[in-house]
């Protein structure tokens, strides 16, 4: 039996595309737009999610900000922002980005510019099928510290390490909580509902949370 993914989004590639061309490009289209874009090297690609992706792309972030509620961490979610880095001439909109460890720095602003501004400290990309640009590159290029990659099935955790990701077992950010079980609430969510999905996480995070703190003697 083949199994396969349900249609969770489109992707369109223009070709020979100079950066300021993708500048007026995004100037055109204005923020009021369901489409995401991404720039990398004369490539940019259009993607533009359909329920399925927009659906784990929610469930994600509620439990992210579960996460961060449990962990105590102040969080600012800047949702799929575009990123661009003119010195790079690259750009991206990941599905969810958030400052976490630099959100005091960011706490008031209204804007934020990469050639001034720290990058997001974690973003989420929800991946059903094959992107044409590599994200990975992509972010490792702006310096962004962790890099979430769900495909539908798998949550895959990035860290940046030098120039480059490295894919490892527990986020940094959320340890020892091993967010690569993310997967079963969402699939659980289609089963109880949204709200029961992530009051179960809760629970589940407290627990892991738990079992690592050492014994009081």
């Amino acid at each position: 039996m083949v199994i396969t993914q349900p249609l969770a989004e489109t992707r369109t590639l223009l070709k020979n595309i100079s950066w300021q061309t993708f500048k007026a490009i995004l100037a055109d289209m204005g923020n009021e737009r369901n489409s995401r874009f991404a720039y990398d090297r004369g490539i940019v690609e259009i993607m533009t999610p359909l329920m399925p992706h927009e659906n784990s792309n929610r469930l994600i972030e509620g439990f992210i900000i579960v996460l961060c509620e449990e962990f105590s961490l102040e969080v600012k979610s800047i949702g799929s922002l575009t990123l661009t880095r003119d010195d790079l001439e690259k750009g991206g909109e990941p599905d969810s980005s958030y400052y976490i460890q630099n959100e005091f720095l960011i706490r008031d602003k209204e804007n934020i510019d990469l050639a001034h501004d720290p990058p997001p400290d974690l973003v989420l990309e929800v991946d059903y099928s094959r992107p044409k640009i590599n994200k990975l590159s992509l972010y490792a290029s702006m310096a962004i510290p962790e890099f979430w990659k769900y495909n539908g099935t798998v949550l895959q955790i990035y860290s940046l390490s030098g120039n480059e990701y490295i894919e490892v077992e527990f986020s940094p950010t959320f340890v020892p909580v091993s967010v690569k079980d993310i997967p079963r609430f969402i699939q659980e969510s289609k089963k109880i509902g949204q709200l029961a999905a992530k009051s179960a996480f809760r629970t589940w995070v407290r627990q892991q949370i738990s079992a690592a703190q050492p014994p009081v003697l």
